[in-house]
Parts: structure tokens; sequence; C-alpha cells
């Protein structure tokens, strides 16, 4: 077997499990609307048919006041703190034993993190990533509240599950408790750590008091909180063992607050980048430690098991991206493994914006009710042109479907903006979505035709349908001296064919203007994967568990990333705050690297030309002359169509999918996304109408 100890049993109390990778919570959004739980048991169900051992559920509410606050339909599955549910529950958990998985119910209380107005917290103290100043909880409303706990783990036995995972990380309700930041309580709930602990600590021991021995107990520990005022390292140790003694099986890992300013499972991050935290826990308890954030390769696992940095890992993304993926893992197939890529866009993002949760590499996810890979009753011959993201996602699903696909395009590799996309610092995992496409278009059988620029004579015999996912090309700059040797785009910069010098412009804020500028900023040859270079970038202590200074909360005196290689500039026509439209939750990671690379900002931008001494622009008025030797321009793009016109007028059936339907930044969610509605529609139109 190529990962012994990633397949070596593992006992947690009552249960032996088969491996030792955890499918970690994830809210999905589905939650609040699924008010059958089919949609939740189909999702969890497949993750279970892929051969993970054991799955957490996505954040359940243990009372009103710890839901998330965004709305939901009456008894839905978000809240268990009624019989009324309990059918749903049911349902979901039918489904993972039915495949052989297990389960446990993460009870999740947001405390200050809520969505909703009546939100509550130890202290009235609001978070700076919420609306609302929560109401502190009194000393009824806590007693009342560690009851609550134990009766929804109770009630997650009476629905089925192997155990629950109690949620005491990331910032909510109970580690709103144990850190001082949060809690400046001065009765028993407050004050001396062992009071601020008791929280969690009797959460467990009623728990286990309510549930018996055979029911997982399992605690999300946060074993470095990454905000001042949070734990010290003897306190989380301390905290580690009161919470083995009061009764649960197994400890998990949290990394950082939602409000903590270091990425931690984010493109940023590198892979395994906080498997050392849980290493210095080893041997301070005696019950399993489960090692978390930025797994997302079985080679990792295999290596944190073998260096002794844990006793399991959790995965939770990578199961979004492959819900087969301890399957392919055991099978020796990793080729064949949907790898996430740390993104956030299409499930981060999404929940963060109250959308249902899906993936970027795999659309598929929470959707499973809807796209089914059935044989198309009439197989056609399709042309796909342009080997993209969308080309390669409708060629393989297509042909998945039982139609003959002849895939074209003119560069010599497959892959098409994603080629550019992974030169910027941390997208390099772009490269594993190049990878398993191209696996994916072998095994199906896509015809591939590289190097070739298709022309309509190509097209016009001899295919039923063709697809256009001819992407776009960049806007030009439209100004006096645009054509100046100083002048380039980000497509020049980000493939090499342009070298810039080191004063440099920026035009267009956008996603690619921020990518680009990250990509400037960093020297040649620097190793963006370095573990101990980012947590001194982000300001994380490395002596964090050794006694070694910092802050509390493992966090550093001051970041100290590496000087800027570059001056940089970036600009924009807008008003608006720079970086506005960036991701969700992964905006403010982008804007901060701009900071501490000492990237000057502006914005309400008028460019006037480019000559011999530089960039000229009026900036609230004000002429300036920016003296630099290169101005990049990311302004924009256009949807390159060349062929749709011809097409239609020899009446071809042609569709448009990926940058040639719409031209915005590189959108590899919706260009994917596309690929598969349109292989879906075209194989079984009377479903995807119904959908």
């Amino acid at each position: 077997m190529k990962y012994p100890l990633t397949f070596e049993p593992i006992e947690l109390g009552h249960v032996t499990l088969p491996n030792r990778v955890i499918m970690g919570s994830m809210h999905t959004g589905l939650e609040e609307i699924d008010q059958t739980g089919e949609r939740i048991a189909a999702f969890y169900a497949a993750r279970a048919l892929g051969g993970c051992a054991l799955i957490v559920t996505g954040g359940v509410a243990p009372n009103e006041e710890g839901s998330t606050g965004i709305p939901s339909k009456p008894d839905s599955y978000g809240r268990l703190d009624s019989p009324r549910s309990l059918a749903i529950h049911q349902r979901v958990t039918q489904a993972v034993h039915d495949e052989g998985g297990r389960i446990l119910l993460q009870i999740l209380h947001t405390g200050r993190y809520s969505y909703a107005p009546g939100s509550v917290a130890p202290s009235a103290i609001q978070a700076p990533i919420s609306a609302h100043v929560p109401r502190e909880l009194t000393g009824a409303d806590i007693t009342r509240t560690i009851h609550d706990f134990a009766k929804c783990a109770q009630r997650a036995q009476e629905g089925g599950y192997d155990g629950v995972e109690i949620m005491g990380s990331e910032g909510y309700l109970i580690n709103q408790f144990i850190a001082q930041r949060t809690n400046h309580r001065t009765d028993e709930w407050g004050g001396a750590y062992e009071n601020r602990i008791r929280f969690p600590v009797e959460i467990v021991r009623q728990t286990r008091e309510m549930v018996g021995p055979d029911f997982i107990i399992m605690f999300r520990l946060s074993m470095i909180d990454l905000v001042e005022g949070g734990s010290d390292w003897e306190e989380v140790v301390e905290l580690a063992k009161a919470l083995e003694e009061a009764g649960a099986t197994v400890l998990n890992t949290g990394i950082g607050w939602h409000e903590a300013r270091v990425p931690t499972i984010a493109q940023a991050t590198p892979r395994q980048a906080w498997s050392w935290v849980t290493r210095r826990m080893m041997g301070e308890v005696s019950i399993p430690l489960i090692t978390s954030n930025r797994f997302n390769a079985p080679d990792q696992v295999e290596e944190a098991l073998r260096d002794g940095h844990a006793d399991m890992v959790s995965m939770a993304r990578p199961f979004l991206a492959d819900a087969d993926f301890m399957n392919k893992a055991l099978d020796g197939d990793e080729a064949a493994i949907n790898t996430c890529i740390a993104c956030n866009q299409a499930c981060l993002d999404h929940i963060f914006s109250m959308k249902t949760c899906s993936c970027l590499v795999n659309p598929r996810a929470c959707n499973e009710t809807r796209f089914a890979t059935t044989p198309s009753d009439k197989p056609q011959r399709i042309a796909v042109v342009g080997a993209g993201p969308a080309g390669m996602s409708f060629a393989s699903e297509a042909a998945e479907r039982g139609h003959q696909v002849v895939l074209f395009d003119a560069e010599k590799k497959i892959g098409g903006q994603l080629n550019i996309a992974r030169n910027v610092p941390g997208k390099t995992e772009f490269d594993e979505t190049v990878r398993y496409f191209g696996n994916r278009l072998e095994r199906t059988g896509v015809e591939i035709r590289l190097g070739i620029r298709v022309g309509l004579p190509d097209l016009e015999a001899g295919f039923d349908q063709v697809v256009l996912a001819t992407g776009i090309e960049p806007r030009d700059l439209d100004i006096p001296g645009a054509d100046h040797p100083k002048v380039c785009s980000y497509i020049d910069i980000l493939t090499g064919r342009v070298v810039a010098g080191k004063r440099v412009a920026v035009i267009g804020a956008g996603g690619i203007g921020f990518d680009t500028s990250e990509f400037l900023l960093a020297a040649p040859g620097h190793d963006h994967a370095h573990v101990p270079s980012f947590m001194r970038k982000w300001g994380v202590n490395p002596g964090w568990g050794q006694g070694e200074g910092g802050l509390r909360g493992g966090l550093a005196e001051a970041p100290a990333p590496d000087a800027p290689f570059r001056d940089i500039t970036l600009l924009q026509r807008k008003t608006t705050p720079l970086g506005a439209g960036l991701g969700k939750t992964t905006g403010w990671i982008h804007r901060a690297e701009m900071k501490l690379g000492k990237v000057r900002m502006l914005g309400g931008v008028q460019y006037q030309k480019v000559d011999d001494a530089g960039l000229h622009v009026t900036v609230n008025g004000q002429s300036e002359v920016l003296d630099v030797d290169t101005v990049v321009v990311c302004a924009g793009q256009l949807p390159r169509r060349d062929l749709l016109e011809g097409l239609q007028a020899r009446g071809v059936p042609a569709h448009l999918i990926g940058g040639a339907d719409v031209a915005s930044e590189l959108d590899a969610k919706r260009a994917i996304q596309q690929g598969l509605t349109l292989a879906e529609s075209l194989s079984n139109p009377q479903a995807q109408a119904c959908a």
C-alpha cells in the first residue's frame, strides 16, 4: 500500500475507523435551506461512499442565540434545539451509514459572530467582522447554554450520529469565553484562566454525562488564536488536559480566529503550514490529536503521520473538490484526484455572502441531486475551441456522457489562462487543476488537437455542435503613448515575455491588478511555499509552544516580510477603495500584501499619457508624473468571439462559455460551472429544464 499510515485503522472510543482522515466541518448553506435533508444527505453520502472514514457536519446551533443569523426555514437542519428536525438528521445519518461511513454533528454556537442583532457573548464586545454589539450573557444564560450544548448532543445521538464535535475554536462562543480578548467578566466565568475555561470543560463534562460512554465527543480546540489577547501555549495545554479529563474522545485542531489577520487556509498559505502546532501538543494528552489546514494531497497526510505531527488529519475543502479522494488515494490513483486549490471562491466566499457553498473545481459539490453523469440518448460529435478551464470542463463532461469530442487550442498545451495565473505567488495550485483535467480528458477519450488555430472550414462540416471557449484578450490602454516601449500587458509580465523595471505603475486594481502587483513584488526565485518565510511575513511566532517570546495568541512582536523587489504604484479610475471587488474572504489578504509590499495605491485617477518621463496622471485635480520604468495594463478584458458570427451564418449550432461569453477577470469558477451545465443540458435537456 502506498500510504500505509494513512490507511492504518484507529480506535475512537467504541468506534474503529479504517483510515486516519476525517472530513472536517464546513458550513454549506444547505443547513438553512434544505427542509427535507435530501441535498445534505446526498452531499455527505457521496463522501462516505468515496472512502472518508469520518465526516463532521457543518455547524448546527444548540439554541436560537447560537445560530448564524442567516434566515432559515422552520425546522431546518441548521438548529437542533427541539425534536422537530430529527427526521431530517436521521435521513442524513442513515444515508452516510448506508454507504459505510461514520458521521459527527458539529455543535456550533456563533456567539458574537452571528449575523443576527440578538447575538450574545461572554462580554458585550463587538467583533470587527460583525455589525452588531452582542448582549452579555448572564450567569443563568450560561448555565442554560451549557445544558443546551449537552441536550443538542443527546438529540444528535437520537438522530443517529456517531458523535459530536463541539466547536471551541475559530473565535466562536466557546473561544470567546476562553480568551482574555473577549472575556472581560469578573464572575466565576471570567478573570483567572481556570474560570474562563469552565465553560468548555462543563460543556464536555455534561455532554458526556448525557450521552454515555459509547458516543464520540470531539472537541475542536484553538491551538493558536493568532489574535492579540488570545491564549498562550501553556493555557492551551492546560485546557487540552482538562477536556480529556472531562470526557473528550479526541481533540481536533483549530487555527486562528475568523478575525485574525493571518491567512490560515487561503492559497496564500503554504501547504501543511500549520501541522507543527499540533505536533507540539503531541504527548501532552493521551487521546488522539487531529491536525488540520491546507492538506490537499495524500502524500501530505502520510508525511504528517510519519513525522509524528498528529494521529489523524482533517481535510474539509478537498472533499468538496473530490468526493472520492480517499478511494483514489487507496488505489494509488492520485492523478485522478481533483485537488482543492484553496481559492475560497465558491466555498467560503459563498457562505460569507449567504449563498450556498460549492467548489470552483467541482461545481457538483452541494449539487449532487442536480447533476448526474448519465449517458446521452443522442450522442453527438462536438468541437470545442479553447482548452482553458471552460473548454476542459465541457469537453471532459460531454465525453463522459458519450459524446465524441474534439478539443482544439492554438497553444501547444492545455490550460489557457490557468497557465498564466499559476505564475502568481500562491497560485501554483492551478497546476493541479490543469493536471486533473488533462488526466480526465485522456480517460474520457477526448481527442485533443493542440497548436492549431481553428478556422471556419475546420468547424462547419462534421460537427453537430461547436462550443467556443476561446477566452479573452486584454483591453488596450487608450491614451497617447499607449504604444510606448514602457507599456505592456499583464500577460506579457506574467508569462515572462517582458521583465519589468524596478519602478512600476500598474493600471487597474481588479483581481488581475492585485495578482500582477504581487508577482512584481516578489524577488525572482522566491519560494512562496517556504513555511518559515510565510510565518515571518505574517507575524507568527515560530517559537510558539517552545517558550520563545512573542505575544499571546501565537503572534510575533511584528510582521517581518522580505523587502519588496520593486517599487509599485497601483492605480484605478474608480474612486471606491482599491480591492473593493476582491473575494469576500481573501480580499483582505491581497490588500494586506500591498501594505506589506509598501505599494502606493491611488484611486480616482485620470490617465493622461505615457512618454519617456513616465506615466502622466491627474489625481484629485492634481497633475503628477510617475517616474516609472514600466507601465503594466490590467484594464479589463474583451471576449474573443471571432468565429461566432461565421458559425451562425452557416447554421452551425454554437455556444459561448467562459471568457468568450463574459470577459471578467479570470473567472474560472464561472467557466468550469458553465462547462458542466452546458454538457448536462446538451445531454439531458429535460432534466436540466426541471433543475
